[in-house]
This record gives C-alpha cells, sequence and structure tokens, in this order.
C-alpha cells in the first residue's frame, strides 16, 4: 500500500476505539449505557431526519461530516460529562494526527468548527447534539440527569443552541424538563455547599 492509504487505514483502526468509549446517557430502554460511536451515529441520523427544521439554510453534508469527528478526540480525552464544565475543555487531538497531513487539517478544522459553534452548520450539529441525549434521557426515567443530580438550569443551559439553531424542537425540551421538574427527577434549585453558595 501507499503510505498514504496506510495512514488513512491505521487512523480507521484508530477510530474503532471510539465504540470503548461509554458515555454517561444509558440507551433510551435503560439495558445499557451507550458508547460514543453510537452516539455519532445517532447524531447522523438525527441530522439527515430534522435538517427541515433547522432556523438557517445549512449545508447537511458539511454537518454530517462535523457529526463523525466530534467526539473523535474522546479515544485519548474519554468522556467528557456535559454538565461537568471542568471536564469540558478535557480534549486531544492525536488521532487527527495519524492521517495524511492535508486530511489531518481538514478534520481537526471541522472538529474546531463544531466546537466554536459560529457557523450555521455549527450550530445546527451542536442542537443535534444537545437533543438526543435529552430524548435518551427522556425515555430512560431521568438518565444521566438522575444519576448525577443535575439541576434545571444546567440543563437549560446545555440545551440552549437547540433554541436558536432548531425552534420549532423548543417547546419540546420545555416540557421534557418541566415534566421532570414536576416529577422531582430534575431539581429545580441549586445545591448549597457546605455555606460556600451553589454548586455551580
Amino acid at each position: 500500500m501507499s503510505d498514504r492509504l496506510t495512514q488513512q487505514i491505521e487512523f480507521l483502526i484508530e477510530a474503532d476505539k471510539l465504540k470503548q468509549v461509554l458515555r454517561r446517557t444509558p440507551l433510551a430502554d435503560r439495558s445499557r449505557r451507550e458508547n460514543s460511536a453510537e452516539h455519532s451515529w445517532h447524531l447522523i441520523l438525527a441530522a439527515i431526519v430534522l435538517r427541515e427544521y433547522s432556523a438557517a439554510q445549512i449545508d447537511l453534508l458539511r454537518v454530517l461530516e462535523m457529526l463523525a469527528v466530534h467526539d473523535l478526540v474522546e479515544i485519548d480525552a474519554g468522556d467528557t460529562f456535559a454538565y461537568d464544565t471542568q471536564d469540558l475543555v478535557t480534549k486531544a487531538e492525536r488521532v487527527f494526527a495519524l492521517l495524511p497531513a492535508d486530511q489531518a487539517s481538514r478534520l481537526r478544522s471541522l472538529w474546531e468548527e463544531f466546537e466554536a459553534q459560529e457557523t450555521p452548520e455549527a450550530c445546527f450539529a451542536n442542537a443535534m447534539d444537545r437533543l438526543q441525549p435529552l430524548l435518551q434521557n427522556a425515555c430512560a426515567q431521568g438518565g444521566s440527569w438522575r444519576d448525577h443530580d443535575v439541576e434545571r438550569a444546567q440543563v437549560l443551559r446545555r440545551m440552549a443552541p437547540i433554541q436558536s439553531a432548531v425552534p420549532a424542537a423548543w417547546p419540546l425540551v420545555m416540557k421534557i424538563v418541566d415534566d421532570f421538574c414536576a416529577s422531582g427527577l430534575l431539581r429545580t434549585t441549586p445545591t448549597t455547599v457546605r455555606g460556600q453558595g451553589t454548586s455551580e
């Protein structure tokens, strides 16, 4: 094989490790936690199905490319809990360097675009990244919200990209959040930590 093809094959084999990265979000049936590769696939499917609700014109192929690579860094960084702001900055980029330089640069730029949330495609992709675990947590009787004692304000901050990028879905988001608050599975007030204010 050519050196280029060898690098590309090595990258694809390395990417298989994403299937071993367990996320905190359970499957909808609560049978187990999903892995990051399953999550990425589900986001791609969601983007295909829900593209008509994007608030802006988008290049769907670019969205799909972003979603396919957005969690590859978790091969090195592991899953970062969406409601743990310190872990959100834990990222690694070694995996992109396995590719030929031109492809490494392109995939890294897609990842950076996703993280920056500045283009219509990145905003829509991030909305899908928020909506999918919301739906799974709802189906799984609170899922990671219940397991990690998450509060309403945290969820709404995390879901904010949906409101602007896919506004048609926002009433559903609010209904799910309000229903879980009413049931007591989602806290409505911050936790006080030994007189030091809130946990945030």
